[in-house]
This record gives structure tokens, C-alpha cells and sequence, in this order.
């Protein structure tokens, strides 16, 4: 194995958490793979042989260049836009594969990355970074071009922010289903009560449709308001829902006449539904491999 070969393969080592780090950060599946081979391409570019810790070096390599990336969307915004959800990492009911896995590990689920979306780049890196990788603030500072205090700042701000928005999800996923599917059988029924019972009062469910005017984006908060929009979906088309795990959390991928229309992700906390974010724009969608949920 010559030099180049040892170091792909040092850097494959910790591809997966790379990935992780700039989903994360990102929210979005296709640049958080530009971001990684981005990374691979400054180590090849790089004296490898001075870097100690090759692990920490990448994931600041990473977080920089996704703070880059971050800003660049920013300031590409001529106008505020409206919401979009993030790509969701789509799993059958068994559980996601290995590399899923590490994508969504510690709850990522798409309620959480809706939080994270509103975050300043910084914000968001400074956070990213140090609550879920364990990446000191002296590491961090630098990239946010902010002392180690400020930036322990900008990761309290991020965190008081995530904590009032994005619940911690229940553990037991069987338990997360069978309340998703009380939710289904409730909508299914026409059951008004019965929607009521299992959401939480402050439940918010998020559509994202795609580009407007056929999709567009659309933001229901409160369980009747909720519940009676799960109703006046009852009867509009023949869907069929099929079990799937979507960011580690229970899940619903819908189809009509064989074709995906909907991915649904329930975050069940506290025995309840406190959010439901649906992906239906079919451009997005069909970028998705959900063909192993819907024939299997």
C-alpha cells in the first residue's frame, strides 16, 4: 500500500462521522457529502504526517467548510424564504443500517434539524461541534473567529434554544408506533377525539410541498388545529401508508398508486405526538431510495 492508499484509508476510518458532523450542520444529505470530499480533498493537498490527531483535524476541516457553506446560503437570500425541511434518512421499521445509523445517532431526528436550521452559521457550528462532537471551544473558536468565552456563548444560545424547541424524543420505539399508528387509525376512523387524545397541546406539524405554487410550505401548531388538518387529508386520495423508521424516529412513508408522496416523521415525547414533519415535494422524494419500504 503506497502513501496515498494509507492515507484514503485513514480518512474512509472516519468518513462516517464526518458525514454525521456535516449533516448535522447542513441538513441536507447531498452537501454534507460535497463537505466530506471537500475535507478529503485539503488532507490530500496537506502535509498528513504533521497532524497528530487526524480525527479532530478533519472534523474542524469539516466544520469549516460547512461554516462556509452556511454563510454562502445566507447571503445568497435576496428575501426571506419560507420554511424547508431537512432530507430525511429513511429506514425500514426494523431499524436504520449502520451508516444511517451514525447519521441520526443521539435522536437527530428532522424536528431537532428544524431547530438547528434557524441558528446563525455560527451558532449552529459552535453547537454542532461541541454538544454533540465533544470538540473543545479552544478548536471551535478559531473557526467562528471568536474567543473560546464568546464561543462558549454562541453554544449556550443554541442550546437554550434547542432545549425550548426540539422535546427529547421517547426511547422505546414500538412505543413511538403504536402511538403513531393510534394517530393513523384516529385519522383514518374520522376520530376528532381520538387524534386529540394522542397529540400533545403544543403539537407543530410541518409540510414541505416543494417549490409553491403547487407545494409550498405550511405550519399547523395546536392538537384540534392538527387534528382537523389530519381529517381534511381523510379521503382526498387513495394513499397507503407503509412502517418505516425516519432519523431513528417511528415513521409513515406514503404512496399513491404505488409512487411515495408523503414521508412522515412522528417525534413522540412524553407518551404523546409533539411534532410531525412531512416531506411531499416529489422532487425530493424521488431523489430518496425508498423503493425497498414500498415493495417489500
Amino acid at each position: 500500500m503506497d502513501e496515498h492508499e494509507l492515507l484514503a484509508s485513514r480518512f474512509e476510518a472516519h468518513r462516517g462521522q464526518l458525514k454525521a458532523v456535516a449533516y448535522r450542520m447542513l441538513g441536507s444529505l447531498s452537501e454534507a457529502e460535497d463537505a466530506v470530499q471537500e475535507a478529503w480533498l485539503r488532507l490530500s493537498r496537506s502535509d498528513a504526517g504533521e497532524v497528530e490527531n487526524l480525527g479532530g483535524w478533519l472534523t474542524t476541516v469539516v466544520g469549516r467548510v460547512c461554516l462556509d457553506m452556511l454563510r454562502a446560503r445566507t447571503s445568497r437570500r435576496e428575501e426571506p424564504l419560507e420554511g424547508r425541511l431537512p432530507d430525511p434518512v429513511v429506514s425500514p421499521p426494523g431499524g436504520p443500517d449502520p451508516e444511517q445509523a451514525a447519521l441520526v445517532a443521539d435522536s437527530v431526528g428532522l424536528a431537532l434539524l428544524v431547530v438547528l436550521e434557524s441558528l446563525a452559521p455560527a451558532e449552529r457550528l459552535a453547537f454542532v461541534l461541541h454538544d454533540m462532537f465533544a470538540v473543545p471551544f479552544e478548536e471551535i473558536a478559531p473557526l467562528v473567529g471568536r474567543t473560546p468565552a464568546a464561543t462558549r456563548q454562541l453554544a449556550s444560545r443554541a442550546r437554550r434554544r434547542v432545549r425550548g424547541a426540539a422535546p427529547v424524543p421517547d426511547p422505546d420505539l414500538g412505543r413511538q408506533r403504536e402511538i403513531v399508528e393510534a394517530f393513523i387509525g384516529a385519522a383514518h376512523r374520522g376520530d376528532f377525539a381520538g387524534l386529540v387524545a394522542v397529540l400533545d397541546p403544543g403539537v407543530v406539524m410541518r409540510a414541505d410541498g416543494g417549490a409553491a405554487p403547487e407545494g409550498g410550505w405550511k405550519e399547523v401548531r395546536g392538537a384540534a388545529n392538527v387534528a382537523a388538518q389530519a381529517l381534511s387529508f381523510r379521503g382526498r386520495s387513495a394513499s397507503t401508508g407503509h412502517p418505516a423508521v425516519v432519523n431513528g424516529l417511528a415513521g409513515v412513508v406514503n404512496t399513491v398508486a404505488g409512487k411515495p408522496s408523503a414521508v412522515m416523521s412522528f417525534t413522540v415525547a412524553g407518551g404523546r405526538i409533539v411534532a410531525i414533519d412531512i416531506l411531499a415535494d416529489p422532487e425530493r422524494l424521488a431523489g430518496l431510495d425508498l423503493a425497498p419500504l414500498i415493495t417489500g
